[in-house]
């Protein structure tokens, strides 16, 4: 089975990550999509194994954050990836448009409430990076904040992300493993899927002209994307461009990096204590003769 060049795709932790050094599509020498096809469905498979494991461990939590431009794939690969997880053990949480009762809190609020707990894998379908991405991009949202004496200067975006540095190192050092990736589609690709939903009657409900508005911004939000990743990737919480051109090789690195991360954390089944191990043939006896 082929192995994702993981570290082709992590972000660097010295703040040094610059777009022009990623790829939108594949490695030229990667498995056709049949071959990628069975190596995720293999993933698969070992995702359910540990996860039975990790949720019985009860030590960590999982919290995945997919971030990309509309149409990369953030749907289907989260799909894809965990379709074979225990829905028990496991919690996904779309953030679009905040509401007024998150407005009135601070914005790491909305997402805090839904952390995975130990034992659970969370997974966020966008998430507090929209308030350095979109937000960002359009700042005239922030005078729906309600913020005490704003500061309209670049001072606020670093702000955000000591913010959110501090908030995911909290986290860390209290057991989530943070995994984020952004999926990392061109342009031109995006094009073509939002054609495909214009042109394809099952994919109209997919579309929306605000698509098309936020796509002129494109340049503004590379740039977004390329200041908050180079801010806030770290060993505790790594990001990964992955190349999103493809679904089927997107979909596999993401699933690769997983399966290794969480093997990494050296998952165990607890130990029954030698009490109650001691009383394993009498219950036995009580349940043959039941």
């Amino acid at each position: 089975m082929p192995s994702a060049p993981s570290s082709l795709y992590l972000v660097p932790f010295d703040g040094s990550f610059k777009l022009e050094k990623t790829s939108t599509k594949p490695p030229t020498d990667v498995p056709d999509k049949k071959d990628l096809k069975k190596s995720l469905d293999k993933h698969v498979s070992r995702l359910d194994e540990l996860q039975r494991i990790f949720y019985a461990h009860d030590k960590h939590s999982i919290l995945l954050i997919f971030q990309g431009m509309d149409a990369a794939g953030k749907d289907g690969t989260i799909r894809a990836v965990l379709q074979g997880i225990n829905p028990a053990g496991c919690q996904v949480f779309s953030f679009k448009q905040p509401s007024a009762e998150e407005l009135d809190h601070d914005f790491l609020w909305r997402t805090a409430r839904h952390l995975p707990e130990r034992g659970r894998i969370g997974v966020f379908n966008r998430s507090y990076y929209e308030e350095v991405l979109i937000v960002k991009v359009h700042p005239e949202f922030l005078d729906n904040q309600k913020l005490p004496e704003l500061d309209m200067s670049d001072r606020i975006w670093e702000d955000r992300y000591k913010s959110i540095r501090d908030h995911e190192e909290h986290l860390a050092k209290n057991g989530t493993l943070i995994l984020k990736f952004w999926l990392n589609i061109s342009r031109d690709e995006q094009r073509r899927r939002f054609l495909s939903r214009l042109d394809e009657p099952e994919k109209n409900w997919k579309f929306s002209s605000g698509d098309i508005k936020e796509r002129l911004s494109w340049d503004e939000y590379m740039l977004a994307f390329e200041s908050a990743l180079s801010a806030t990737s770290r060993p505790h919480a790594p990001w990964y461009a992955i190349p999103a051109d493809s679904k089927s090789y997107m979909r596999f690195c993401v699933a690769d990096i997983l399966v290794k991360a969480m093997e990494s954390l050296d998952l165990r089944y607890p130990e029954v204590a030698e009490n109650e191990r001691s009383r394993f043939d009498e219950m036995r006896q009580l349940l043959e003769n039941d």
